[in-house]
């Protein structure tokens, strides 16, 4: 920076070289000094207010993008906590202890085929209820045949299953003594299954029985007459309680 006599030395020349000395020369270059002096200090004290600033509105800034990134993520609710404790499977109602499984629910059994006994299993859903036959030595959840009964609101599930394999074409009706019903073979499979003979009998207004021989246990008979024969039996032998 040019000191004060430089700027004299530099303002008396050009002066002189003009020929003309102003009156107020002097007093010039004293303003011009302190002008520049002033700048000079500005210019300092900008520098400085910016370097201070400057972190601070970076310091604010940045708290603001934090605490917006806080309250973005605290608006975020909290994931469930993770839960690996196994469920408790639970089964479903029975209908208890049926000694020989010749009466349950609100009907009896009458006729079985030889050397089926009771299965040890069966369900009870109130309105729907099933149990099932089986030889001595088979598993437990496995059947030769199954009797499933529809009581009350239920009857209407098999008016419509019925209906449906009217519709279809499946099926045929049949007469049990007095009483109606549907014989027709179930879940015939595409994939070689032969499927499942039912016979479908009105017992009442309020009550239908659905009587299903396995498809294991068709293989023991000669043919599928003589697997309708029997659903006839034990159809004939079904009495309702209800």
């Amino acid at each position: 920076m040019p000191t004060l006599e430089d700027e004299i030395r530099r303002l008396m020349a050009d002066e002189t070289a003009r020929l003309q000395a102003a009156p107020d020369l002097l007093t010039r270059v004293m303003h011009s000094h302190r002008n520049r002096r002033r700048r000079a200090k500005a210019a300092a004290v900008a520098a400085s207010v910016a370097v201070v600033v400057a972190p601070v509105a970076y310091l604010t800034a940045g708290s603001v993008a934090t605490t917006g990134e806080q309250a973005t993520i605290s608006a975020v609710p909290e994931p469930p906590a993770i839960d690996d404790t196994p469920p408790v499977r639970s089964e479903p109602p029975d209908l208890g202890n049926l000694g020989d499984g010749k009466e349950f629910g609100h009907v009896k059994v009458g006729y079985l085929p030889e050397r089926l006994q009771w299965s040890q299993w069966s369900v009870d859903f109130g309105d729907r209820y099933s149990t099932a036959y089986n030889y001595e030595g088979d598993d437990t959840g496995s059947y030769r045949v199954q009797i499933y009964m529809y009581e009350e609101a239920a009857v209407q599930e098999v008016d419509d299953r019925i209906q449906g394999y009217r519709e279809e074409g499946e099926g045929e009706e049949v007469a049990i003594g007095d009483r109606s019903g549907y014989l027709v073979v179930q879940d015939v499979g595409e994939d070689g299954m032969k499927g499942t003979p039912t016979l479908f009998l009105r017992m009442g207004d309020r009550q239908w029985a659905e009587i299903m021989v396995s498809p294991m246990y068709v293989k023991e008979f000669s043919g599928i007459e003589a697997v309708t024969a029997e659903l006839k039996k034990i159809a004939e032998g079904l009495t309702s309680t209800l």
